[in-house]
């Protein structure tokens, strides 16, 4: 097992500040209803308020960095794996069965997750933002927004309010399926993913090829072995030689005898075949 940083800083800001201002209108919003009397009407709309222009003000920004960084991408719908990842859900989560999509650096999320995802960003939440910027500016009509009912934007606001907190507590409860309980929460607080073995060889070989970086041995190393293990051969040759010849001769004095004569045949072996080697090693193609 390996821990693998996959988050980013703002993606865990932008994550855990939605979190907060979606739990505090939702709070505020039973309590606008009706549903709830915890701190009276008058606080749940001017927090309902604050909160909803907190999210305006979050979501421009999280659209700014999900398109300078290309993280739109995770969230794009895909078929692929939709079949295995619905069979997961329905039965194999209860058998420990291996999960059927892995968690990528370029791809986070399963087939299930980015349709989820997709609708969430793309649909329910504008929803929320269009119907509940009609009920603050209900009462200040502007042009085009001149409007005798608020009965269907309720009826809207209301429904995609439930649809939020049913998301909401599906969420809760996948965020226990990994590794441990708290691994995915720990993992979106930290950055830091716990991976297995296979995968992280999975992911760094995907990053390889997605940066067309090229990876190839370094031949230069291996030559340099070679050469070294060359150049002892040659130095425990040169002191047998000087042993068995006699320092005079490999002084340069004249003598009868030659300096391989004085070397044991089976070193000058060694010297050869270590040199084709070399020159073998320098000829294999790329």
């Amino acid at each position: 097992m390996k821990k693998v940083y996959l988050y980013k800083r703002f993606e865990r800001f932008w994550h855990w500040g939605q979190t907060i201002l979606i739990l505090s209108l939702i709070f505020t919003g039973f309590e606008i209803h009706g549903t709830t009397n915890f701190i009276g009407y008058a606080s749940a709309v001017e927090i309902h308020n604050i909160s909803a222009w907190a999210l305006m003000v979050l979501i421009v920004f999280a659209i700014f960095w999900h398109v300078t960084t290309d993280e739109w991408k995770h969230y794009m719908p895909t078929a692929k794996n939709m079949r295995a990842q619905l069979e997961y859900y329905i039965t194999g989560i209860f058998t420990n069965a291996p999960h059927p999509t892995k968690k990528r650096a370029l791809s986070k999320l399963n087939p299930l997750q980015r349709i989820t995802y997709f609708a969430l960003k793309l649909i329910i939440i504008p929803t929320m933002v269009i119907s509940g910027l009609l009920y603050m500016y209900f009462h200040y009509p502007l042009p085009g927004i001149e409007m005798n009912s608020l009965e269907l934007v309720a009826v809207v606001h209301t429904f995609g309010a439930y649809l939020l907190l049913t998301f909401l507590i599906i969420h809760l409860y996948l965020i226990t399926t990994g590794h441990t309980v708290t691994s995915n929460l720990t993992a979106m607080v930290t950055g830091w993913e716990i991976m297995d073995d296979e995968d992280v060889k999975d992911l760094v070989a995907e990053a390889v090829e997605e940066t067309g970086l090229k990876i190839k041995p370094v031949e230069e190393e291996d030559d340099a072995q070679g050469h070294e293990e060359l150049k002892e051969l040659v130095v425990e040759a040169l002191k047998e030689a000087e042993e068995n010849v006699g320092k005079k001769k490999l002084k340069g004095q004249k003598g009868d005898h030659h300096i391989h004569e004085g070397i044991n045949p089976e070193i000058i072996k060694k010297i050869k075949k270590k040199k084709k080697k070399i020159k073998k090693d320098k000829k294999k193609p790329e």
